[in-house]
């Protein structure tokens, strides 16, 4: 009989976003040794509004698991999950969700906020505060605050208020937990000044719904008996991506992670947000070791999605086709110098560049307007990224995401911050290696590995005009 071959130890991580849920295993090199991605049909809570499939999630995890567990040739040794935030499930004294997962972009009532932040302190001085621009349901402390006031016989029922990533921990370790990265993006709840929760919470009652907070490195074992794996608690997605850069570089540096939002990351910024700021959309998170990043979004990626629609039907081209589009410095001295006249400055919005608002007949074809796109977007970035850059000793900005791929953003945006460095940095699932690093005690016997962000470094010295 030939030996068999040890299992090889492996960290298994559910990355679940909005569009694709994804399980990935990584062996101690932090290398993807297999990976699977479901899709669900998204049902609608009791207004018809749209929402997640809660119990196909949960149906999900522990089918995917139980693949997993059927593999000899790996040995999971702990598991951790990233999710969006901003999303809470509701459960009672067995642990049974009560409601749906309510949609973040779900709509607010009016009166109900305004009764809220009449009752603290007004928006200005709430949002600083609690480092929350005013989002509506974006601010999940906001929907527990609906709850008990729209439907106070559920609001008895529910034992804990978890936010999703915890919740997925839940069901594998049996733990009640809150996470500092979850509580710590827009919520609401906490007060950046005096580091705890906000007086609010517990004036409403909630804070006898929400569980206690434990560190983001916490693992607990596994609530089924004969196992000998550890569960992490769970992370928020845009915190999770920040670790492995965090463990990587301790040079100051800026994170732009680009995807639909594109969110400047500064962990070298802790200074309190200004009103100018939040107004802005400036926000703070908390890193996985409690301490805040100061942020800003734009939402550059959606914005970029529509105007190449707009500009492929306008030149009758395929969108495809500007994916790879190639930097072309001729066209932008081309733009930059017989520009057309500019639209009103600040007429942009954080969801909407200057781009929108141009005429697309100005343009002798469609890569022209494509650069023209580009410019805009990398100026209302530049504009974002300023605004938690200045005051900090940052030398670099790493770009991770869509735009990191995009040689024309690029380009553009290191001639736009010619005092720093700017790499687009490439990373196979950044989000999951997060999760996967912030317990590599727990699982893992070598040492942190220093190999697992590639660097493609873009000059401004390469651009004359």
């Amino acid at each position: 009989m030939g030996q068999k071959n040890k299992p090889v130890p492996v960290i298994a991580i559910f990355d679940v976003g909005k569009t694709n849920k994804k399980l990935f295993l990584f062996d101690e090199q932090y290398q993807i040794v297999f990976e699977r991605t479901a899709r669900f049909t998204e049902t609608v809570d009791e207004d018809g509004d749209p929402c997640e499939n809660l119990e196909s999630l949960r149906l999900s995890v522990f089918d995917s698991l139980r693949e997993v567990f059927k593999k000899e040739e790996f040995e999971v040794k702990s598991i951790n999950f990233t999710t969006y935030g901003a999303s809470l499930v509701y459960i009672d004294k067995d642990g049974q969700p009560l409601a749906p997962l309510y949609n973040y972009l779900k709509s607010y009532p009016e009166e109900l906020k305004s009764q809220f932040y009449a009752s603290y302190g007004g928006e200005e001085a709430f949002s600083n505060t609690t480092a929350s621009p005013v989002l509506g349901s974006l601010n999940s402390g906001l929907q527990l605050y609906r709850i008990k006031h729209e439907k106070p016989a559920l609001f008895k029922q529910i034992k804990y208020a978890l936010h999703l990533p915890q919740y997925l921990s839940y069901l594998i370790s049996g733990a009640l937990y809150s996470d500092l990265t979850s509580i710590g993006c827009h919520t609401a709840l906490w007060n950046f000044k005096t580091q705890n929760y906000h007086e609010w919470v517990k004036a409403e009652g909630i804070l006898d719904k929400l569980a206690p907070i434990a560190p983001s490195d916490h693992v607990m074992p596994a609530a089924f008996p004969g196992n000998n794996y550890a569960v992490g608690i769970g992370f928020h997605d845009s915190s999770a991506a920040l670790i492995p850069y965090l463990i990587n570089f301790q040079e100051p540096f800026i994170l732009l992670s680009t995807g639909t939002w594109c969110i400047s990351l500064n962990p070298f910024n802790s200074s309190p947000l200004t009103v100018e700021e939040l107004q802005n959309d400036c926000l703070c998170y908390l890193q996985f070791e409690g301490k805040p990043v100061k942020a800003s979004r734009v939402f550059a990626g959606y914005e970029h999605e529509q105007q190449v629609k707009r500009i492929a039907a306008h030149f009758g081209a395929d969108v495809i086709s500007y994916r790879h589009a190639a930097f072309d410095p001729g066209i932008i001295e081309l733009l930059r110098k017989n520009g057309k006249p500019e639209p009103e400055p600040g007429s942009e919005t954080i969801k909407e560049s200057r781009f929108s608002k141009r005429n697309l007949s100005d343009y002798a074809t469609d890569i022209i307007a494509y650069h023209q796109l580009m410019l805009d977007l990398v100026d209302q970035q530049r504009q974002a990224t300023q605004r938690v850059l200045k005051g900090t000793k940052v030398k670099r900005i790493f770009v991770d995401g869509g735009f990191s791929k995009n040689a024309i953003f690029m380009n553009l945006l290191s001639a736009s911050f010619p005092e720093l460095e700017v790499f687009a940095a490439s990373m196979a699932q950044a989000t999951a290696v997060g999760a996967a690093l912030a317990i590599h005690k727990s699982w893992n016997t070598k040492p942190l590995p220093n190999d697992i962000i590639q660097l493609k470094f873009y000059s401004a010295a390469q651009h004359h005009y």
